[in-house]
């Protein structure tokens, strides 16, 4: 069967062609995904194409359950083939989604498969597929991919063990402290023993956070993330702040709030002082199906996205930092109705970017429409491009994808006559390479 996926893919111009031309094979550096380290350390194999896909991609698990495939089938206990299967049945449907891009375009990259995936070609798509896996492991995939750096997303109380170069792939853990906005008692222990002293006050807990902060730095952390639903509504002072953490279990959700306020704060003067990019994702609703959340866990597939950030919780979070306190800010709301408007707030502060298309914003007219936002609104040629967020080692492809709506959106201005080819040409390779090349140094 011909492969139905043209090379000129997204590519509506001549100068679309040439722009992507020049930056397809840059090298990749990923400052924002969730894969395992363990497994790239470690130079995992696959045992098939169905574990390599759908172990724990929750893009999939989520089509998988709109098209009413059986719970069974995509968390449960069937094999690997079983799902495999399942996954291809439902593909016909999916056209217009970013997965069905994604999908053929891995089939394509990763195995030189050019046929669709449907229910008629599955077991053929599975066969070859499996068979290609016996000569690849997650550190070929990554050198074939051409990544060359990735930040995986760890929790301070992380040991970092499995973080390096691998393969010649840099490998480095981000600082993610979500679980210490309101640490449990158990949280605490665990922080205790990763930095081997007592934590009885807010004073040695964030201590605490500090000597995690610079031993992730030891281990090549340039960059934070942090992900909540809203941005506090009130900040505590310290004194304040040191109230509530010792009453930490039986606070109001108020007092949760200004607890949050006041360590987020705290953390982000931190990473002022260690040259940190601090992430904030936010406007999403983690784990809403309260059934599904019990029996298969979080990461699962069952997150939303949430309200309309707004701009006055944005602002008077900026303006609690000053321009010598605030670090470089990346900032990724998953409601994107606001996103003008935290895009032009953003020219405001120093340091402080909109973030790529996030999650589901991922798609043709997500990356369009933020790709538009930023150049209309803030300066498109300083934005960090692309990141996959994902735990899936062949979403690579994701890149690829992005290059090319990227090269088309700016391939389109130059034959309108509204750019430069030359100008279109830096914008493009700097989006796709150099702006985070500049990132991680």
């Amino acid at each position: 069967m011909k492969d139905f996926f043209k090379d000129e893919l997204f590519l509506s111009c001549p100068s679309a062609v040439t722009l992507y031309q020049g930056v397809k094979d840059l090298p990749i550096i990923d400052y924002h995904c969730h894969l395992d380290q363990k497994a790239i350390a470690e130079n995992r194999t696959f045992a098939d194409i169905g574990e390599f896909w759908l172990a724990a991609d929750h893009y999939k698990w989520r089509s998988m359950r709109l098209c009413g495939v059986e719970e069974y089938y995509i968390t449960g206990m069937a094999s690997y083939k079983e799902k495999f299967l399942q996954y291809a049945k439902i593909m016909p449907k999916l056209v217009g989604s970013p997965l069905y891009y994604w999908t053929h375009m891995e089939l394509r990259a990763v195995f030189g498969i050019t046929l669709p995936l449907g229910e008629d070609t599955a077991e053929e798509i599975y066969r070859e597929a499996t068979e290609k896996l016996r000569t690849l492991s997650v550190q070929k995939l990554l050198t074939a991919f051409g990544v060359e750096a990735l930040a995986t997303t760890d929790d301070p109380v992380d040991d970092l063990a499995c973080h390096g170069v691998h393969g010649g792939v840099k490998v480095a853990p981000t600082f993610r402290p979500d679980k210490a906005y309101c640490p449990t008692d158990e949280y605490l222990a665990a922080l205790e023993k990763a930095v081997g002293t007592p934590i009885c006050s807010l004073s040695d807990f964030t201590a605490a956070l500090c000597a995690r902060l610079d031993f992730f730095t030891q281990k090549g952390c340039f960059i934070a993330d942090h992900g909540f639903e809203f941005f506090p509504c009130c900040y505590a002072n310290k004194e304040e702040a040191e109230a509530l953490f010792l009453k930490r279990n039986a606070l109001s959700a108020e007092e949760k709030d200004a607890l949050f306020g006041y360590l987020l704060l705290f953390l982000m003067k931190e990473y002022k002082k260690r040259n940190i990019t601090a992430q904030l994702h936010f406007a999403v609703k983690r784990n809403v199906n309260r059934e599904l959340f019990a029996a298969v866990g979080a990461d699962s597939g069952i997150d939303i996205v949430g309200e309309a950030p707004k701009t006055g919780e944005v602002l008077t979070f900026l303006q609690q930092l000053s321009d010598s306190e605030r670090p470089n800010l990346i900032l990724y709301p998953l409601n994107d109705a606001s996103l003008p408007a935290l895009t032009a707030l953003s020219g405001a502060f120093a340091r402080v970017k909109i973030g790529a298309a996030w999650w589901f914003n991922d798609t043709v007219e997500g990356i369009r429409r933020n790709l538009t936002t930023l150049a209309e609104y803030a300066v498109l040629g300083t934005s960090y491009g692309m990141l996959t967020d994902s735990r899936s080692f062949s979403s690579y492809c994701r890149f690829d994808f992005f290059r090319r709506i990227l090269c088309d959106f700016l391939g389109r201005k130059v034959e309108a006559g509204e750019c430069a080819l030359s100008h279109a040409q830096q914008t493009a390779a700097d989006l796709c390479y150099y702006n985070a090349k500049e990132l991680i140094k």
